[in-house]
């Protein structure tokens, strides 16, 4: 009996030592409709631009600091601006964000669709680029793939580049330019407008590209505008640089319909909140501030909900 005593005391103690561990967030897997919500406000970018945003996706941290930059900077875009933030150790994808100061701010705006972003960029990078074909194919059927840039097919893709020396960034309305919405629980997160005009960069500028073929982001070049002792990344297939901290994997939560809120707000960036979490009240003066957004924008405001709409 003693020894049956003794190993029941070492089960008690291993299961109570088990429930007292800190639980881990485990990564998680993003069902189709999840990644079409997530990619539909950039799927229609240049390949080369596209890319870089999804790599400087995975560094959430960098980007809302470039953004805050990039506000302090506001007469600087383009090549000049990237020329300019030399010392700032952030990551070359991000660094070339620079030169597009509307997308880098949207992207700061959203910093939940950022992070999710990032996560299922590193966890799932075929499945995320088929979503952006397949996003791009129901464009092409609407008629709605932006005719600033080159398109064409390669192979049973579609390809998007730059025209000549400049880039174009559309701006558009994934409700609009993709027809009918096919996932009701999942809207796509919606960006307030900007007046899209090119931006000159060089043939050099972009470092990155998608591999359509084999389905990953891959580094054409050593990124330009870097300084030699600041470079993380390398040609070939591109791989989040392992010194340099990933984002962590948060388990997932379910929003309660009371407490879903736009994404993007029409504050400005000072008087942001971030989007509701569990438990989360928003205050008045924010839900007021929320009703005045401007002419042809108040409808459109009320009607957006998170890119992941899940049911509470």
């Amino acid at each position: 009996m003693p020894g049956m005593r003794a190993f029941l005391a070492i089960v008690l103690a291993s299961a109570l030592a088990l429930f007292q561990a800190p639980v881990h967030a485990q990564d998680r897997y993003y069902n189709p409709p999840e990644l079409d919500a997530l990619l539909a406000p950039i799927a229609l970018y240049p390949d080369p631009l596209l890319s870089q945003v999804l790599m400087a996706a995975t560094y959430p941290a960098d980007v809302h600091e470039a953004a805050a930059w990039s506000r302090a900077h506001p007469q600087l875009r383009g090549e000049d601006a990237v020329r300019a933030a030399q010392s700032p150790p952030w990551d070359p994808s991000v660094k070339s964000l620079l030169a597009f100061p509307e997308v880098l701010a949207r992207m700061d705006e959203s910093p939940q669709w950022l992070t999710d972003l990032g996560q299922a960029f590193l966890a799932q990078q075929p499945q995320v680029m088929e979503t952006v074909q397949g996003l791009r194919r129901r464009a092409q059927a609407s008629g709605y793939l932006p005719a600033q840039n080159r398109v064409q097919q390669e192979g049973s893709s579609i390809a998007i580049y730059p025209a000549q020396s400049f880039v174009y960034v559309p701006y558009y309305d994934p409700l609009v330019v993709y027809g009918p919405w096919w996932w009701p629980a999942y809207r796509p997160v919606y960006w307030r407008p900007w007046r899209p005009a090119p931006v000159f960069v060089s043939s050099k500028f972009f470092f990155g590209t998608m591999d359509w073929h084999r389905r990953y982001v891959t580094v054409v070049r050593r990124p330009a505008f870097v300084q030699a002792n600041r470079v993380y990344v390398a040609p070939g297939r591109w791989r989040q640089v392992a010194h340099r901290s990933a984002p962590s994997v948060r388990p997932y939560v379910a929003v309660p319909e009371a407490n879903r809120q736009p994404i993007v707000r029409s504050m400005p960036p000072a008087a942001r909140v971030e989007s509701p979490r569990l438990g989360h009240r928003p205050e008045r003066r924010e839900l007021r501030h929320e009703q005045h957004v401007g002419p042809g924008n108040s409808q459109r405001a009320r009607e957006t909900r998170p890119w992941r709409n899940r049911p509470g």
